[in-house]
């Protein structure tokens, strides 16, 4: 079969809000940019949330869209701009640097790029990548397969559904079993109760803390879900719907393929605060760098990567020998996780970060070789799932050339 091949100044891998926030800024700087998207619409993981919220000022949630209507907000702008946005094409790997072999009804073809923009997102972890035992039987999804199931398809989900996650989208995938007609029966998790947690729950939905999921019962379909409390006991509890949220996974296949090493804590491409990989002409952008943040922070970080694209198809010039961030237990990952030469400070001059444990007005401390850059003291507790952010005042007392800054927090 015949490969078409072609050159595009910019081709961005993803068409969800944070790879079409980048499409539309450099389009509208006259750069010739195209956005391939595998599924058949574009607009991500926002298409098939039909809660409001989405739109707010500053990035952030809070404005009158609900998630349908903010995707085709984001791809409105993007095409208006002058973006080329192609959906139901799938890129299957690399050619060299900066060329990307792709399929889809129009056949095979070769596109090669001045600057790769990756913006594949993230996923939440499966039942089978949990390595919960027991048969396949009908009635278990992630939250964007309710989601989609609910809201795309309009199919019917069960009578009465069990939660794995208490984290805010377990919230929201309980809020959307409800739509569909279907009882919650109660949120699972295995973390410790939170304080006030009362106040996020919903009628009817109690939420089972420091409890494991052990296994799922049922042939055809599912009849229950057994579950292991801390202290000792298993119970199955009734129901033929489990939704396993949460547990994100960065959709870094396509990254690793191309040989961009990956942060250990975050598993998305390592990257710095312009959004540039180890591999010169390829930038990261959105959840595939920090799964989860809210489509409104995605597509605010999409906005802010252009700038720096312009500045590399303007001089070509990529950084070397950055320095690493690192985290101590309890954080769990920082984003962005380099410091590059030119000392750059990230989106809203902060890092973000997350936490295995709760911790009650923690303090941050950042080091460089044992010597003591920065201290933060957050006034909120930091608990697991839920953004903290890490002031970047310190950036212009770090060597940019020096040891890993190591991040701790007491």
């Amino acid at each position: 079969m015949t490969r078409r091949e072609r050159t595009v100044d910019v081709l961005v891998v993803g068409g969800g809000p944070a790879g079409l926030g980048a499409a539309a800024e450099l389009a509208a700087s006259g750069v010739r940019v195209e956005v391939l998207e595998r599924e058949q619409s574009a607009g991500g993981i926002p298409r098939h949330c039909h809660h409001g919220g989405f739109g707010g000022r500053g990035g952030r949630a809070g404005g009158g869209l609900n998630g349908p209507e903010y995707a085709l907000r984001c791809v409105a702008t993007a095409e208006r701009a002058g973006a080329r946005l192609r959906t139901g094409i799938t890129v299957t790997g690399w050619a060299g640097p900066g060329t990307l072999d792709a399929t889809g009804p129009g056949g095979l073809e070769r596109i090669t790029a001045r600057a790769v923009l990756l913006a594949t997102g993230a996923r939440e972890r499966p039942r089978s990548a949990r390595l919960v035992p027991g048969s396949r039987p009908a009635g278990v999804y992630t939250t964007g397969e309710l989601q989609q199931a609910v809201h795309l398809h309009h199919q019917h989900i069960g009578t009465r559904a069990v939660v794995v996650g208490d984290e805010p989208v377990g919230h929201a995938a309980a809020d959307t079993l409800r739509v569909a007609g279907v009882e919650v029966a109660a949120l699972v998790t295995g973390r410790p109760p939170e304080p006030l947690a009362v106040l996020r729950r919903g009628p009817g939905a109690p939420v089972l803390s420091r409890t494991t999921v052990t296994g799922l019962t049922g042939r055809g379909r599912l009849t229950g879900v057994t579950v292991r409390h801390d202290d000792g006991r298993t119970t199955t509890l009734r129901c033929d719907t489990v939704v396993f949220t949460g547990d994100w996974i960065p959709d870094h296949e396509l990254a690793r393929r191309g040989a961009v090493a990956l942060d250990p804590g975050t598993r998305g491409p390592a990257h710095d605060a312009s959004y540039r990989t180890g591999e010169p002409g390829v930038f990261a952008i959105g959840n595939l760098l920090h799964a989860v943040e809210s489509a409104g922070t995605a597509a605010a970080e999409g906005r802010a990567a252009a700038a720096p694209v312009l500045r590399h198809l303007a001089t070509g010039s990529w950084p070397t020998g950055r320095t690493a961030l690192a985290v101590e237990a309890p954080l769990t990952w920082i984003a962005p996780n380099l410091i590059g030469p030119d000392g750059d400070p990230p989106l809203n001059n902060r890092f973000v970060l997350r936490t295995g444990r709760r911790r009650a007005a923690p303090l941050f401390e950042v080091r460089q070789n044992g010597r003591l850059l920065y201290r933060q003291r957050l006034l909120l507790p930091a608990r697991p799932g839920i953004p903290l952010h890490l002031s970047a005042d310190w950036l212009d007392r770090a060597d940019p050339h020096g040891d890993t800054v190591r991040i701790r927090m007491r």
